[in-house]
This record gives structure tokens, sequence and C-alpha cells, in this order.
């Protein structure tokens, strides 16, 4: 199935409303998939660059805050 949407003609808003939605039923059944290896590497390595980690909810109010610029 092939899903188009009218990207250029939303605003981010609209995009980001988007991509939650999508992220919010994709979580719904979580434990039924494994994260990939990958993206624990990725994680691991991060951290051990000191990088820092938010709750979500912290991270989406800061990338709206930065988009709002």
């Amino acid at each position: 199935m092939q899903i188009s949407l009218p990207l250029d003609e939303m605003t981010t808003q609209e995009k980001i409303s988007a991509m939650e939605a999508l992220w919010h039923d994709l979580s719904k059944d979580s434990e039924t998939y494994a994260s990939p290896l990958w993206h624990k590497e990725v994680l691991e390595c991060r951290e051990a660059e000191g990088g820092e980690f938010v709750d979500w909810d912290e991270a989406k109010q800061q990338i709206r805050k930065d988009l709002c610029k």
C-alpha cells in the first residue's frame, strides 16, 4: 500500500501532528517488535560521547520552540 500526503501543502505543525499520530499508532504494540541492533549501538555511542537524553514530551517542546524561531 502506498500512502500519499500533500506534504508540499502541509504546514510544519500538520506534518508534526501526522508524525505523532503514526508514532502513537506504532508504539501501541511496542512489545511485538524489538528495536534493531543498530539503534542500540547508536544510543550507546551517543551516551559514551556524553549525549543527553530527555523525555520525549520535553524533546517535542524543544523541537517546536526551535521551529518557531
